[in-house]
């Protein structure tokens, strides 16, 4: 399945078994085979472009998160130091 292809003697002996247990012809079982087969990996793909535009999302919203985070720290600390400062000159004039 991850190589995309089907091999050939693992097609025939797929379809052999398909045909044994359901009785319809060789041929027709081939076909369902490779067509099952091509169905799959078909929603592999998808499933794969899914999971990439998910994981894009989560990558974006991190960075947005991580972004907006370090602002309000670095504002955090710019009123810390600001209010220590008033804080020192308020203690020295009494």
């Amino acid at each position: 399945m991850s190589s995309g292809t089907l091999a050939p003697e693992d097609s025939k002996y797929v379809a052999q078994v398909v045909a044994q247990r359901t009785g319809m012809p060789q041929a027709e079982a081939e076909k369902r085979v490779t067509d099952t087969f091509t169905r799959m990996q078909t929603k592999a793909k998808e499933a794969e472009a899914t999971a990439r535009d998910a994981a894009d999302k989560a990558r974006k919203a991190a960075e947005y998160t991580a972004l907006w985070m370090f602002v309000s720290l670095l504002i955090g600390a710019f009123c810390a130091s600001l209010a220590a400062t008033y804080g020192g000159r308020q203690r020295d004039q009494f």
